[in-house]
C-alpha cells in the first residue's frame, strides 16, 4: 500500500456496509510509516488506515492490544519485538492493553506444538505474572498501560458461556490452522482444550473490543479469529499486525529461555552486553531491525560503512551499549563495554561469584556443576573436550581430573567465572 496516496479504500463498519472514505492527513500518513517499520504484515492496511484516519478526526485514541501468557518468570529481548512497537503506537496518542493471559495459560497455547503442551497452574501462573508487568514497564509507559488479566471475563464464562462460544466457530475452520492439519495428519493426539485456546484468545478481544491486536508470526490464525469473533459479535473488526519472531543467539531458533538461547531483560548489564556481542555479524542487522530504535537512515549508514571496510565489532557495541542502556543505565552500558573489553583481553571480571565447596580431591565435571558453571555434569565435561573449561587461567583438558583442596578461579566458555574455596 502506498502511504503518500490521499485516500484509501473504505472499511467495513458493524453492519458489512463500507464507511465513508476518511482523507489521510500527513500526520496520519506518518504515524502508519512508523507503525509498520519492521513489520510482517498489516491486515488490512486499508482498514487501519482509516481507523487511524478516524482516531485523528474524533480525537479518540484506538484500543490495541497485546497479549502474552505467563509461562515463565521473566521477559527476553523477543518479547521487547512486539513490546517495542506497542510502545510507538503508545508514544503516537493510542490506548495500549498490555492483557495477561492468566486463563488462557492454563489451556496451553499450542502454537507450533506438535505435542499436546501441559497446562500451568494457577500457582505458576499467579507467580510468573507477578513479574511480567513490572518487566514490561522496562519498555511501556506504565503510566499510559491498562493492564489486564482475561480471568476477569473468560472465568465468569461458565460452562453455558463456554458452550454457546464454541457453537461460533468450526471444528474445520480450526483445523485450518496448519500445526493442528499436521497433527491429524500424523494421527498425533490433539485434545479437546486445545481446541479452544483460539477461541479464546479470540474472546479477549472481543471483551477489550480492541482495534488492533498484535502478536508474532505465530500468532496470526489466533488473532484472525478474533477478528470472524468480533464481527460474529456485532463489532467493529480488529486489525492485525505481526511482527517477526526474534532468533536466539544460535541464530536459528527463536529466542526461547528453553532453549538457552535467550537475553534476559532484567540480566545484570555486563552479561547482556557480552551476550549481544556474542550474535553473528549477519544476526546483527536482524537485531538493529527488530530492536533498535535508531532510524533507518543510521542503520542504512552503518551497512555501508561496514561494506566500505568498518569493524563490524564497532557496530554492534553500539547495538550493545544502546540495548543495555535501555533496561539498566548509559553509565553500566559504559561498564559493560569496559569489562568486554576486559575479559576480551584474558582479564577476570571485578565481580565474580565466590562459591564454597566440600569434598576434595573433586571430579572437574561436578566441580563445574556444583559452582552453578554448567547445568550437569556431562555438559562440564563437554566443555573440557572442547576446550572451554579454564583454572587460573590455565586450560583443563583432562575430563578425569580430580581437584584439591585450595582457593582459584574457575572459567567456562567466555563469560562464567567463580572464585572457589575447595575444601
Amino acid at each position: 500500500m502506498d502511504v503518500n496516496s490521499s485516500f484509501k479504500t473504505a472499511p467495513l463498519n458493524q453492519s458489512g456496509a463500507p464507511t465513508s472514505l476518511l482523507p489521510l492527513s500527513e500526520a496520519v500518513q506518518a504515524a502508519l510509516a512508523i507503525i509498520k517499520r519492521g513489520v510482517d504484515e498489516l491486515l488490512i492496511e486499508s482498514e487501519f488506515a482509516q481507523k487511524l484516519a478516524n482516531s485523528e478526526r474524533t480525537g479518540q485514541p484506538l484500543r490495541v492490544k497485546l497479549g502474552l501468557d505467563p509461562t515463565a518468570a521473566d521477559l527476553h529481548l523477543g518479547h521487547t519485538v512486539v513490546l517495542n512497537k506497542m510502545r510507538q503506537l503508545q508514544d503516537l496518542g493510542h490506548t495500549v492493553i498490555f492483557l495477561i493471559g492468566d486463563f488462557t495459560s492454563m489451556i496451553g497455547d499450542p502454537t507450533g506444538r506438535n505435542i499436546t503442551r501441559p497446562p500451568l497452574t494457577r500457582e505458576q501462573i499467579e507467580a510468573n505474572a507477578k513479574t511480567y508487568f513490572a518487566q514490561a514497564s522496562l519498555v511501556l509507559d506504565p503510566a499510559r498501560t491498562e493492564i489486564r488479566y482475561n480471568s476477569e471475563w473468560c472465568d465468569p464464562l461458565g460452562a453455558r458461556g463456554m458452550i454457546e462460544l464454541s457453537s461460533r466457530y468450526t471444528v474445520a475452520r480450526i483445523l485450518e490452522r496448519e500445526d493442528f492439519t499436521k497433527r491429524f495428519k500424523a494421527g498425533t493426539p490433539i485434545s479437546v482444550h486445545e481446541l479452544l485456546y483460539p477461541l479464546m484468545q479470540g474472546y479477549d478481544s472481543v471483551a477489550l473490543k480492541s482495534d488492533l491486536e498484535i502478536g508474532g508470526t505465530d500468532q496470526k490464525f489466533n488473532l484472525l479469529v478474533g477478528r470472524e469473533l468480533q464481527k460474529d459479535y456485532g463489532q467493529t473488526p480488529q486489525c492485525i499486525l505481526t511482527m517477526p519472531l526474534l532468533e536466539g543467539l544460535d541464530g536459528v531458533e527463536k529466542m526461547s529461555k528453553s532453549k538457552g538461547n535467550y537475553i534476559g531483560i532484567t540480566e545484570p548489564a555486563n552479561t547482556m552486553f557480552a551476550k549481544i556481542m556474542s550474535i553473528s555479524d549477519v544476526m546483527m542487522w536482524r537485531y538493529y531491525e527488530l530492536l533498535s530504535f535508531r532510524s533507518i537512515a543510521d542503520i542504512s549508514q552503518f551497512k555501508t560503512e561496514v561494506e566500505a571496510g568498518r569493524n563490524p565489532r564497532d557496530i554492534k557495541v553500539l547495538l550493545a551499549q544502546e540495548i543495555v542502556t535501555r533496561f539498566h543505565t548509559a553509565q553500566a552500558a559504559e561498564d559493560a563495554l569496559a569489562d568486554f573489553n576486559h575479559r576480551a583481553r584474558g582479564g577476570i571480571p571485578d565481580e565474580v561469584p565466590e562459591v564454597s565447596l566440600s569434598g576434595a580431591p573433586l571430579g572437574i565435571g561436578q566441580l563445574l556443576k556444583l559452582a552453578n558453571l554448567c547445568a550437569s555434569s556431562s555438559e562440564a565435561l563437554r566443555m573440557v573436550e572442547q576446550g572451554g573449561v579454564k583454572i587460573d587461567g590455565a586450560a583443563v583438558s583432562d575430563k578425569t581430573l580430580k581437584v584439591e583442596a585450595g582457593n582459584f578461579v574457575v572459567q567456562v566458555g567466555k563469560r562464567k567465572f567463580a572464585r572457589v574455596t575447595l575444601s
